[in-house]
């Protein structure tokens, strides 16, 4: 699937904005964007695959971060179109953290 594809869905782009601010627990997540936990969990494991996401677990939780950061570069005169993800930098939680 193409970066497009991926960030062609509302409900994603959605989830990506909550996750600009701060990693989020499922549950949390979902109720945050207004869809049920099974919808999140779909956009969530394709947000994963195209590594733009990525979990971890405390304890009984599982959490999302944003891993990438995305930008869109248009421009009229010659109609290109770039999508460009890279790396974000991540914070690592320390262990009393999780």
């Amino acid at each position: 699937m193409s970066l497009f594809d991926v960030l062609g869905s509302k409900a994603r782009l959605k989830i990506i904005r909550e996750l600009s601010s701060e990693p989020r627990y499922v549950t949390e997540l979902a109720e945050r964007v207004g869809m049920d936990g099974k919808s999140a969990v779909h956009h969530l494991s394709i947000l994963e695959e195209a590594e733009l996401v990525e979990s971890y677990r405390t304890q009984r939780r599982k959490y999302y971060r944003l891993v990438k950061a995305v930008e869109l570069h248009a421009t009229p005169a010659d109609r290109t179109f770039v999508l460009h993800a890279k790396r974000a930098e991540v914070e690592e939680l320390s262990e009393g953290e999780r």
